[in-house]
């Protein structure tokens, strides 16, 4: 894997550039390799991160191989020959970012870290990638940057008068920091959950959530997940913004959520319309004192850096399209891989594959 940063100032061109490390952005170089586009001269990938991991290395440690919602295999190497056979409380933030670490250097990915994208601006024929460690100008994008430096949080009234702890499920750390505080958690997806049972077992919690969750007592098949990525993908190709998966896959009822519910954690509240200096309150004039509120309300795509390019439509959107919708269909040398239909990790591999068969097809690399 080369170490070449780009930093001595000198504008590099390549074919492709590929932005981020993760899942997808993995993928997408595998297929890039298998493709015949020659690493470095031909392709490159930025990754932000001082280390490989993608996102699953700042997750928190109670998240193990054994609680975590599916670990999907990279192309070409499986996860499980990187794990041993007691694996199953082994934290993923280290479990996964050793997965990719020995994938990168088994297929010698051409991967520079870190790298800081600050902007992509259209050059005539080329794409001006301008980083932290020099200046990139590629044919094509893959853009792989996923969500996790987006954390979501919906302002409401009040929020700045607040003397208790506010923090994201990015800034979650352990249970025990809330011992003897009551908790609000905010938020109906899977992570929320997840942190709801484990801090409703050291002390006292609020669940609120916009929506009446919806709870899947029957197992995960092919079919709903088949479902839930084709309404993103139809969003996504009408130019909308990708919409909320658990809102069709729903929630599943695992072992740890029907202790939960035993224990009356799982008593779900509507949203609060005001935040207290000490709690929160709903439109009813009801109250309850809080010492700190977890917005677990997801994220955002971080696309910011590709500002320049104005791809997105007046509702806040990008028009998709090609075969899994991982090409922009205003500036066709630009693939989105992890967004929309692709943002899991099932959906990475495959849309890593097309993105790079389109890609590769449309600047005739092979």
């Amino acid at each position: 894997m080369s170490t070449n940063d780009g930093s001595d100032g000198q504008a590099h061109d390549v074919d492709v550039v590929v932005i981020g490390a993760g899942q997808a952005g993995l993928s997408a170089a595998y297929y890039l390799r298998k493709f015949g586009v020659p690493p470095e001269s031909g392709f490159v990938v930025l990754d932000h991160a001082a280390g490989p991991g993608g996102a699953w290395q700042f997750r928190w440690p109670s998240l193990t191989l054994s609680t975590v919602n599916g670990v999907h295999d990279l192309p070409g190497m499986s996860f499980a020959e990187t794990t041993g056979t007691d694996s199953e409380q082994v934290p993923a933030s280290a479990a996964v970012p050793h997965y990719f670490e020995l994938y990168e250097k088994k297929f010698d990915l051409p991967v520079h870290r870190p790298v800081h994208t600050r902007v992509v601006c259209p050059r005539e024929e080329r794409l001006r990638i301008e980083t932290d460690r020099g200046v990139f100008n590629a044919r094509g994008l893959i853009n792989a940057t996923g969500t996790w430096e987006r954390p979501f949080i919906p302002h409401y009234r009040g929020a700045e008068t607040f003397h208790g702890r506010q923090l994201h499920t990015r800034d979650y750390r352990s249970a025990h920091e809330f011992d003897g505080k009551h908790v609000v958690v905010v938020g109906g997806g899977i992570s929320a959950v997840q942190l709801l049972d484990e801090i409703s077992q050291v002390t006292t919690t609020t669940w609120v959530t916009r929506r009446e969750p919806q709870f899947r007592d029957e197992p995960f098949t092919p079919d709903i997940g088949r479902e839930a990525v084709a309404m993103v993908e139809d969003r996504v190709r009408r130019g909308l913004p990708p919409g909320s998966v658990v809102s069709v896959t729903g929630l599943p009822v695992t072992p740890a959520i029907r202790a939960a519910r035993k224990r009356g954690a799982l008593t779900r509240r509507p949203m609060f319309s005001e935040i207290l200096p000490y709690g929160v309150r709903w439109e009813d004039g009801t109250s309850i004192d809080a010492d700190a509120i977890l917005w677990c309300t997801g994220f955002r795509s971080s696309l910011d850096h590709l500002a320049p390019l104005h791809l997105r439509g007046p509702g806040g959107g990008i028009e998709m399209t090609g075969r899994l919708a991982t090409q922009v269909a205003s500036d066709p040398r630009v693939h989105l891989v992890g967004y929309g239909p692709s943002s899991s990790t099932i959906g990475a591999n495959r849309a890593g594959q097309a993105a790079v068969a389109e890609l590769t097809s449309f600047l005739e690399l092979h």
